[in-house]
């Protein structure tokens, strides 16, 4: 019999990276509105940068990245080109006083550049901005793009994370997502990794995959705690093939049902919970000396388009095609076809297609949402400290959904809105209340448990 609650809140919302969320991103944020928010930014500012690589050399079906897969490296290597053009016209606009202190690879698969295509695009990246001593460089990876030349290049540009992608390890699961991936060929990764000084390692499981059980999954959950990784992203899959084709590669009826999606989430959580590791957030874990388990204990969690992170940055500059940034201002995204963006980038210009400009509304709800998202509760007295008079608007619709809800999810203890222990597998919903886009039709999105 399925969970009552399960039906009722596990609706399609956003997962809530950004608010506004991309699909209300428009066309008014272009190259010119970019260069200006990037001209503003000051020497006390903190930088990220996230540099996107949209290549792998295998297409898993599961994936809802924006990558194209390819068995040739020249595609690669001329993307690379525009690449460094579009951080020089980016770098020469923002001061240089301004510190970078994170750096994130992703993808599609970044392991894939050859080992002096990776040293040159970092070096690329230090010529025109300014990094500050303990910079914490990341590279999402995958297994089997790496060999010894490519370790040796990672460690050359100062990784300091390494986050693997898992999964599941069970062949029937692996076969139906066209990820094929031992455990012993991951272990060697981490192995690696760890030999060349790096001090963190994210790995990240996936439930809810066509024929994943909580028997397979059990194993898998095993597998990973015994490589021991610092960080531990347990996400459910999405299931989104109206936006990503090759999904439909994945046939529908030997996904698991909503209610074996739930099971297999909590007794994943349980595991990783009764082995020593911290719940951060909706779906992140972490040892307790990790720093993201130390900013979720110290109220400094954050939630960007990586993720949760402990990232304090003021500005997050995507760099590469589909790349979205976070501003002051607000948000910016990068032309996401590689051909117009690779244009656009070669021609000395910005490759800004579409963004949103953050409205006084729009900051107050971000603040509300990313409190329910990382610390399951909104304090009433620190929106009044931030916001002023404005809050009270926000104030009396928290107190309206926690008193007309029936169901436990979430309740008001004197000057907090908190989200309890029942409530809180169902965050993205609790927080899509406070959304103002949702109900005008603008995008689609994956089911929220």
């Amino acid at each position: 019999m399925q969970n009552p609650l399960l039906s009722k809140y596990s609706g399609a919302v956003p997962r809530y990276t950004s608010y506004p969320t991309a699909p209300h991103f428009n066309e008014a944020v272009d190259c010119g509105k970019y260069a200006q928010w990037l001209k503003a930014i000051t020497g006390q500012e903190r930088i990220s940068l996230y540099i996107h690589v949209p290549y792998c050399d295998r297409l898993c079906w599961f994936c809802a990245c924006h990558t194209k897969h390819t068995l040739k490296y020249e595609p690669i290597a001329i993307y690379l080109e525009s690449l460094k053009k579009e951080i020089a016209s980016v770098g020469a606009l923002v001061s240089r006083d301004a510190a970078v202190t994170a750096v994130h690879f992703g993808g599609g698969s970044p392991t894939m550049l050859r080992p002096d295509d990776l040293v040159g695009l970092m070096t690329a990246l230090r010529s025109v901005f300014s990094f500050a001593d303990n910079v914490e460089i990341s590279v999402e990876m995958d297994p089997n793009d790496l060999d010894e030349p490519r370790y040796d290049a990672l460690a050359a540009i100062g990784m300091t994370r390494a986050s693997l992608g898992v999964q599941d390890f069970h062949p029937e699961v692996q076969k139906a997502i066209n990820r094929i991936q031992t455990f012993e060929h991951t272990k060697s990764v981490v192995d690696a990794v760890r030999a060349r000084g790096v001090h963190s390692v994210n790995c990240d499981i996936l439930y809810g995959l066509p024929h994943q059980t909580e028997a397979t999954l059990t194993e898998t959950v095993k597998d990973i705690l015994s490589l021991a990784p610092d960080r531990i992203a347990l996400f459910g899959y999405a299931h989104v093939p109206w936006m990503k084709k090759h999904q439909t590669m994945i046939k529908e009826e030997v996904l698991p049902g909503l209610d074996e999606r739930f099971a297999q989430m909590n007794l994943a959580a349980s595991m990783l919970i009764e082995a020593g590791y911290e719940p951060v957030g909706i779906d992140h874990f972490a040892l307790p000396s990790d720093r993201m388990a130390i900013a979720a204990r110290e109220g400094r969690l954050r939630r960007n388009f990586q993720g949760y992170t402990d990232d304090a940055a003021e500005a997050l500059i995507g760099l590469g095609a589909s790349s979205i940034g976070q501003l002051p201002q607000g948000y910016v995204q990068n032309m996401p076809a590689t051909g117009e963006y690779q244009r656009m980038a070669d021609t000395g210009g910005l490759t800004a297609v579409r963004g949103i400009e953050v409205s006084a509304d729009d900051r107050l709800r971000r603040r509300v949402i990313e409190e329910i998202m990382c610390r399951f509760a909104v304090d009433f007295s620190d929106l009044r400290a931030e916001f002023g008079d404005a809050a009270e608007a926000i104030v009396l619709e928290a107190r309206a959904f926690a008193q007309s809800n029936q169901d436990g999810i979430c309740l008001v203890e004197g000057d907090r809105f908190v989200i309890t222990e029942t409530g809180r597998p169902f965050a993205r919903t609790i927080a899509a209340v406070f959304d103002s886009y949702l109900g005008n039709g603008k995008g689609r999105h994956s089911i929220a448990v």
